[in-house]
C-alpha cells in the first residue's frame, strides 16, 4: 500500500474567506492533507454535521451572525467528538477558561500559526486515540462474549473467584462440584470446597500466587463435592478480570501425573540448550510482558543488549567447538553478574540481553558497565589457549511510551552498535544508553543544514512513476519525486523537513538540483527513441524567484531538450497563497513551451476560482477523493462532475494514488484524463514503464 496521511475534514467558521483560505494552507503546509467547508449559517453547520464525519472545527472568535459559542453549543448538542479550536484576536484567560468550560479544547490566537499547528496535530493525534479506544472497546466486548460462550461450552472445570469467593463458574465446574445451579455456588467460599488438610495448603499456595503473580501456578490438592465425595485435584490458577473487576482464574482438573512432565517442557522449551539460559523466544515474550506492564502500571524497566565485539574472528581462532566452551563460559560468568534480579537470555551467536523490570535506565547502564569490566577482565581458557572478549551494550528504557517487544530489542541493538562512534571506542568495549531524541525526525533547528549536507555529500536520489493516459494513448509520462537518504539511511522526503517559513533558499536549491538531474536524465531517456514527459513538482519559493525562468531556458538549451517534454507541478495551496506570482510563472514557462499542472486540486475552498488567474494545462485532483469514491457514491458523483467541468474548461484531468483495480471502472464512466498510483507502479529509481500494455 502507498503510505500516505488521513485527510483531515476540516470545518472553519470564519467571516472572511481568504483568512479560512490561509487556515486551509497552512495546514496543507504543514503535511496534511486538508480538506475543509467554511460554515455559513447555522442551518449549514447543522446539515453539514448529519451529513459527514468531521475531525476538526476552528472558529474565530469575531462578531457574526452565527457565533462560535453557536457552534460549540451546536456539536455538544448533537453529541459529535469533533475538537474544537477558538481563535482569538487577543489572549484572554477568562475567555479561554469559558470557552474550555463549556467544551472546547484550547484557544489560540489567530496571528500565533506555528502555536495553533501544534495544537491542531495534538487534538488530531488525541481524536485519532479515541476513535481507535472505541473501536477496541467494541472489539473487547466482542471477545469478552466469545470468552463466555467458550468458558460456558468447555470441558475445562473454570470458576473466577473474588476475595476467596466464586463470583462466577461454567457448567463443568459446577458439575465437578456436584453444584445444580449456579445461585448454589455463588458466594461460596473455595475454601468450603476443599478437605480441610488441603484448606492451609490452598492458603499458602494463593499467598505465593499473589506475592508472584505466575499464571498457570498448579498445586495438588482434595476437593470435597457438595454431595461430600473427596477428589484429588490439580488447581491451576491465573490473573483474570470478570465483569470489569480483578479476580482470579481457577481451573481443575483430576490429578495426573504428568504435571511435573509439563513443567520440564515448559523449561525446556524456553531454554538456550548451549548455555543453559533463557531464549530468544522466551526473552521477546517476557519483554512484551514488560512493555504491558510499563503501559498498564507505569512500571519502568531496562533492557540489555550485548554484543559480543570481533566474535567472527574469535571464532576462526579457536574453531566452533571451542566457540561453544566459550559461549558457555561467558554464560556462567552474565549468570553470575545477572544476580536473581535479571532475566539473562542468549538472542543469537554472538549477542545476550538483560531484562529487568522494576528498574530505571541509569541503574541498568551502571549494571551494564560492571558487567562490561567483568568480561574485560576475565582470562577465558579455552583448550589450553587464553582467550579474551570485550562486549557492545546497548541500553533502552522501557516505560509506558515504549513500543512493541521487537523495536525495543531494535533501539537496544542500535544503541550497541553506536558504542563504536563513541570516542576511544572504536572496537567496541563500552556502554550506551538509547536516546530516542536522537533519533526523532530532523527538526527545525538542524533540518537545513542536513539537507545542504546531504546535497554536498550527493544523497540525494530521484524516483519516477509513471501517470497512464487512461484512454491507452501511447504518451509517455512520469512524475519525478525526490528521495534524501537520512543518516539511518532511510529514504525521506527533503521537503518534509523545511521549515514551514523558509528559509527559500534551500527549497529553491532542492527544485533546482532535481530539474537538473531529470533534465539529464530526460534527455538521455528520449534519445533511445522515448517521446517521454516529465511532471516536476515546483515549491511557492521556486514561484517567486524571479531568476528562475532565464535559468531554465539556459538549462534547456544545454540539454538540447524541447520544452514540452516538462511539465511543472504547482500545489493549489501555494497557487493561491501566491496568486500573482502563479500567474507570472505559468506564463514564464508557457513561453519556453513547458507546460503547466495544479496538484491536491479541490482542496480549497472554491478551487475553480483558482484556474480564472492561472493558465493550468493538467489538474490533478487531490488524492484524498480517490480514497472516498471507494466509500460513497455521494462521492463518485462529485468527482464525476468535478472532472467534467474542468474538461469543459479544457483541462486534462489526473487522478493520483490508484491503488487497486476496482476504482477504475468509477474513473472510466467519470472520463479521467489520467491515472497514477501503486496499482500501476510504485516510484522507482528508472523509467522503466512499459506504456505499450495499456
Amino acid at each position: 500500500m502507498q503510505k500516505k496521511n488521513a485527510t483531515v475534514h476540516l470545518l472553519i467558521l470564519d467571516p472572511s474567506q481568504n483568512d479560512a483560505e490561509s487556515l486551509v494552507s497552512l495546514l496543507r503546509n504543514s503535511g496534511k492533507a486538508t480538506r475543509a467547508h467554511r460554515i455559513t449559517s447555522e442551518e449549514d453547520l447543522e446539515e453539514t454535521l448529519k451529513a459527514g464525519n468531521w475531525d476538526l472545527l476552528l472558529a474565530r472568535d469575531l462578531e457574526q451572525e452565527f457565533s462560535a459559542d453557536d457552534a460549540l453549543a451546536m456539536i455538544r448538542r448533537i453529541d459529535k467528538d469533533i475538537p474544537f479550536i477558538l481563535l482569538t484576536e487577543q489572549e484572554s484567560r477568562e475567555r479561554t477558561v469559558a470557552i474550555m468550560k463549556a467544551g472546547a479544547q484550547d484557544t489560540v490566537p489567530f496571528e500565533c500559526t506555528d502555536l495553533l499547528v501544534l495544537v491542531v496535530n495534538r487534538e488530531l493525534a488525541a481524536l485519532g486515540e479515541r476513535r481507535r479506544r472505541r473501536v477496541l472497546e467494541s472489539h473487547l466486548r466482542e471477545a469478552e462474549q466469545r470468552c463466555q460462550l467458550l468458558l460456558e461450552s468447555s470441558k475445562d472445570a473454570i470458576a473466577y473467584i473474588n476475595d476467596g469467593m466464586h463470583v462466577y463458574a461454567n457448567q463443568s465446574y459446577m458439575e465437578f462440584l456436584g453444584y445444580d445451579d449456579i445461585d448454589d455456588l455463588i458466594c461460596v467460599p473455595v475454601l468450603d470446597t476443599l478437605t480441610p488438610e488441603s484448606q492451609d495448603k490452598y492458603k499458602d499456595f494463593m499467598k505465593s500466587f499473589a506475592e508472584k503473580g505466575e499464571d498457570g501456578m498448579a498445586m495438588n490438592c482434595t476437593a470435597r463435592r457438595s454431595d461430600d465425595h473427596e477428589l484429588n485435584v490439580t488447581m491451576s490458577v491465573s490473573a483474570a478480570t470478570y465483569d470489569g473487576e480483578a479476580c482470579t482464574q481457577i481451573v481443575l482438573q483430576p490429578e495426573h501425573s504428568d504435571a511435573e512432565l509439563e513443567e520440564k517442557l515448559r523449561q525446556i522449551s524456553s531454554q538456550d540448550l548451549l548455555t543453559g539460559l533463557y531464549n530468544r523466544q522466551y526473552l521477546m515474550s517476557a519483554l512484551a510482558e514488560a512493555i504491558s506492564n510499563a503501559g498498564k502500571n507505569n512500571e519502568t524497566g531496562a533492557l540489555a543488549y550485548i554484543a559480543l565485539d570481533n566474535f567472527m574472528s574469535m571464532k576462526s581462532q579457536v574453531g566452533i567447538s571451542g566457540a561453544d566452551l566459550l559461549l558457555g563460559d561467558l554464560a556462567n560468568l552474565l549468570r553470575e553478574q545477572a544476580g536473581d534480579d535479571l532475566a539473562l537470555a542468549r538472542l543469537s551467536d554472538d549477542a545476550f540481553s538483560l531484562l529487568c523490570q522494576p528498574c530505571n535506565e541509569k541503574a541498568m547502564v551502571d549494571h551494564a558497565e560492571r558487567i562490561r569490566k567483568a568480561v574485560e577482565d576475565h582470562l577465558f581458557d579455552i583448550n589450553g589457549r587464553t582467550v579474551q572478549l570485550t562486549v557492545s551494550i546497548g541500553v533502552a528504557a522501557i516505560t509506558e511510551n515504549s513500543p512493541k517487544a521487537e523495536e525495543l530489542m531494535a533501539r537496544a541493538h542500535m544503541a550497541s552498535a553506536d558504542v563504536r562512534k563513541l570516542e576511544g571506542h572504536t572496537h567496541g568495549n563500552g556502554v550506551s544508553a538509547y536516546n530516542p531524541a536522537d533519533f526523532e525526525t530532523l527538526d527545525e533547528n538542524n533540518s537545513v543544514e542536513a539537507i545542504q549536507k546531504a546535497l554536498e555529500e550527493n544523497r540525494f536520489r530521484l524516483l519516477f512513476q509513471p501517470i497512464i493516459n487512461l484512454r491507452g494513448e501511447g504518451e509517455e509520462h512520469y512524475e519525478a519525486f525526490v528521495r534524501m537518504l537520512d543518516k539511518d539511511g532511510k529514504e525521506v522526503s527533503p521537503y518534509d523537513f523545511l521549515p514551514p517559513m523558509g528559509p527559500s533558499d534551500t527549497a529553491i536549491k532542492i527544485d533546482r538540483w532535481v530539474i537538473l538531474q531529470t533534465i539529464r536524465q530526460l534527455s538521455s531517456h528520449r534519445s533511445r527513441g522515448h517521446d517521454t514527459r516529465l511532471f516536476l513538482n515546483v515549491t511557492a519559493e521556486t514561484l517567486q524567484d524571479k531568476t528562475f525562468t532565464p535559468w531554465l531556458s539556459v538549462a534547456l538549451k544545454a540539454a538540447r531538450l524541447p520544452g514540452d517534454s516538462l511539465v511543472f507541478q504547482i500545489r493549489e495551496g501555494d497557487a493561491n497563497n501566491y496568486m500573482k506570482q502563479a500567474r507570472d510563472f505559468t506564463k514564464a514557462v508557457h513561453e519556453l513551451h513547458c507546460k503547466v499542472s495544479i496538484a491536491q486540486f479541490g482542496c480549497a475552498l472554491n478551487p475553480f476560482n483558482t484556474l480564472k488567474h492561472i493558465d493550468t494545462d493538467y489538474v490533478k485532483i487531490d488524492g484524498s477523493f480517490t480514497e472516498e469514491i471507494q466509500k460513497s457514491d455521494e462521492a463518485k458523483e462529485q468527482v464525476k462532475a468535478m472532472v467534467k467541468s474542468l474538461q469543459n474548461n479544457g483541462k486534462l484531468t489526473i487522478i493520483p494514488l490508484v491503488e487497486n483495480a476496482g476504482v477504475l471502472a468509477t474513473l472510466w464512466q467519470a472520463g479521467v484524463n489520467y491515472i497514477q498510483g501503486y496499482y500501476l507502479q510504485a516510484p522507482v529509481p528508472e523509467m522503466n514503464y512499459d506504456f505499450g500494455d495499456n
